[in-house]
């Protein structure tokens, strides 16, 4: 599969650039590309021609494009932070210069070029470019005490960012976020390595409701060298702040303040100067209200929001006081993803479900909610990215039966100016594979008309009888049923069918594009309709006549884990056989933002917790079942399997179980992967299938 890595959009609107590695000289680069004729114009910067960095892994320009960042010798931490070497070249000299000799996090170009802010052992520093003078702007930073710029590992997890800190556009302040961890309670994981002893990983995470970290927020002020905390008047004392972004203003600050049950998102004005906080907007919700990733500021300091408060995702525009000025895109369908507005023509650029739940479509719409332009052509899945100056888009789609096509558009009309890679080739590889179609459909369960894909085997006998294999993942807002293109689990699946069974997916109550209510209907009870759904599910698929009812299996990973378990215990008489791996057991054990988010707290919401938790049904299970977890899974701990190891002996229960050593909840590595795919194989053969080895 060919794709586009870190693709940049030029300031200048007309060129792009990627990042490309050269197998045969072992050289990373980042090459210019025209938009208009797709060739390219020039290299820009090769690890080939640079003494101290053998290879760049990534690269961020400055706001003039006159540098930029390139990482090196990135190390993750968790999933998405990382530590790294970094390096600012210079485009006009050609010199790359180290930033910190420190593998550091996060360095971020101030909006003048003349500086780079960075993360460093809980601390924050500022480089000065042209004296290299570096100041270190926090000192309290200590492990597993205090954080400040960098987010803690809850934050990363379930908030989806990991910097913390943002320059103003004068580049003459940073905001901050400082979290105090000191009354977190600790989790700690065995390394157990090849050492004659094992080490172990000690860090900060709240479960749900245990204490979470105290943050605050922090503006410091470059050019008097202080810092100082920002305090609004909230009515609740346990928050997340879950964004910060400066507007247009150089001296005004946005932050949304959100509290912990989550069902209040406060969007507040802050002055750095007069110290004045305005709320100009709050968001509520009877369940829980999403964090929007979308705020975007005008010239004039009104700005663009999404909500659902409608019952849909949608695009709202306000003024600069939060006054509401427009709903811009309304109907019951959903805005997946926000691309930007353009002040010239005055459109704002969009990706929505309109075209069915199952695809994305590209749009244009007017500020003022008016001419409103399907801009992608083909159904299935169509993702955008614009030209800075929005004249063109970059168009990724794919299908089903389709893979990644990336085309060049008219931001105007939508219609394609050039193919630029079509993976045909991979096709052609396919073509000589054994591959059956996987088929879209609906099916009626519990009352609702829930998206479906069945993958068949290819020499189908409508007279025969097969297994039917069930795969979901079934977490709030999230989606399986999807017309994409394959992912890896998709030619496993095709695997199976091939071997005989027939695989399915079902997306029910709880999953996401279909609206908030269908959404939302799981709050409090995690666990309880989405199983309902697979269990009525399997029940409505073994009456087809060429089904095996007493041949049905389900699996999951980690909310879909949780699912397969609560599936098989709770559903004896419909499953045979179930797979989790890496599954919450009791949501008691996961962490507070994510489990809260849906079921508030424990204290709160006891019986939610436990009626659904497949450790209080583990007497139940009549299958086979197979468990599987990493070690040093940081985010479903091995406490889960564990626990629920122990519930099923005392319930004198036969199981398979593995445990993947020092394997995170990706469980991948070296020939983990295909261990653990052989494995899973065997197991549904063994008790699906006609006991069919793959060694």
């Amino acid at each position: 599969m060919q794709g586009m890595d870190v693709l940049h959009s030029m300031k200048n609107g007309q060129q792009y650039s990627v990042l490309n590695f050269d197998r045969d000289a072992g050289a990373t680069s980042i090459d210019i590309y025209d938009y208009k004729t797709l060739s390219k114009t020039k290299t820009l910067v090769s690890s080939a021609n640079l003494k101290d960095l053998r290879y760049f892994s990534d690269y961020k320009f400055s706001s003039d494009e006159s540098k930029i960042i390139l990482a090196t010798n990135e190390e993750a931490i968790y999933r998405r932070s990382s530590l790294g070497h970094y390096y600012v070249y210079n485009i006009s000299d050609s010199t790359a210069t180290i930033i910190s000799t420190d593998k550091i996090q996060e360095p971020t170009f101030s909006p003048d070029g003349t500086k780079v802010a960075y993360g460093l052992n809980n601390n924050l520093y500022v480089k000065d470019l042209q004296t290299e003078v570096t100041l270190q702007i926090t000192a309290d930073g200590e492990k597993n005490k205090v954080i400040n710029g960098i987010t803690d590992w809850v934050y990363e997890e379930e908030l989806s960012f990991v910097r913390a800190f943002e320059w103003n556009k004068d580049s003459n302040q940073i905001a901050f976020l400082r979290f105090d961890e000191t009354n977190v309670p600790e989790f700690s994981m065995d390394v157990y390595g090849t050492g004659l002893y094992q080490t172990q990983q000690v860090f900060k995470y709240p479960k749900a409701g245990e204490a979470n970290s105290e943050v605050s927020l922090h503006i410091y002020h470059v050019n008097d060298k202080l810092s100082k905390q920002v305090l609004v008047q909230k009515t609740y004392t346990d928050f997340y702040i879950p964004r910060i972004k400066w507007t247009n203003n150089a001296d005004v600050l946005s932050a949304q303040f959100l509290n912990r049950k989550q069902n209040e998102l406060d969007l507040w004005m802050i002055n750095s100067k007069t110290n004045k906080t305005n709320l100009v907007l709050t968001e509520t919700d009877d369940a829980y209200v999403d964090v929007t990733d979308n705020l975007t500021f005008l010239k004039d300091n009104s700005f663009i929001w999404t909500s659902e408060k409608d019952g849909f995702n949608h695009i709202y525009h306000y003024d600069k006081k939060g006054a509401l000025i427009n709903q811009v895109t309304k109907g019951n369908w959903e805005v997946t993803s926000y691309y930007g507005y353009d002040d010239k023509s005055g459109n704002i650029f969009y990706q929505s479900v309109e075209n069915g739940s199952i695809n994305r479509d590209v749009y244009s719409v007017k500020l003022n909610g008016r001419n409103k332009k399907r801009l992608s052509k083909n159904e299935g899945t169509n993702n955008a990215d614009f030209s800075a100056d929005f004249s063109y888009f970059i168009n990724t789609f794919s299908s089903a039966s389709i893979p990644t096509r990336y085309t060049l558009n008219s931001a105007v009309s939508g219609d394609v100016i050039k193919n630029i890679k079509d993976n045909e080739a991979l096709l052609g590889k396919l073509s000589a594979y054994k591959i059956s179609k996987k088929e879209f459909t609906t099916i009626n369960v519990n009352g609702n008309d829930l998206n479906m894909w069945m993958i068949k085997p290819l020499d189908f006998d409508a007279s025969k009888q097969y297994p039917l294999f069930m795969t979901q993942y079934s977490g709030p807002g999230s989606q399986s049923v999807a017309n994409s293109w394959n992912s890896a689990n998709d030619y496993w699946y095709q695997s199976l069918a091939q071997q005989g069974y027939i695989v399915v997916c079902i997306d029910g109550r709880g999953t996401g594009f279909k609206g908030a209510k269908f959404k939302k209907v799981t709050q409090n009870e995690l666990g309880k309709y989405e199983v309902e759904d697979q269990i009525e599910a399997a029940k409505i698929l073994g009456k087809r006549t060429y089904i095996d009812a007493s041949r049905v299996g389900i699996w999951g990973w980690s909310f879909g884990g949780f699912m397969s378990s609560n599936c098989l215990f709770k559903g004896n008489n419909v499953f045979k056989m179930a797979i989790a791996v890496a599954p919450v057991t009791s949501w008691r054990f996961y962490d507070s933002i994510y489990t809260e988010r849906y079921m508030t707290t424990p204290q709160e919401n006891a019986s939610g917790y436990d009626e659904n938790s497949p450790i209080n049904h583990a007497d139940k299970l009549k299958g086979d079942f197979l468990l599987v977890h990493g070690s040093s899974d940081d985010n479903v701990h091995l406490q889960n399997t564990m626990r629920l190891t122990e519930a099923l002996i005392q319930a004198d229960k036969a199981f398979d179980w593995a445990i993947y050593p020092d394997k995170n909840h990706g469980i991948y590595g070296g020939n983990t992967r295909l261990h653990l795919f052989k494995k899973m194989t065997n197991f549904i053969n063994e008790n699906l299938g006609d006991k069919i080895k793959n060694n």
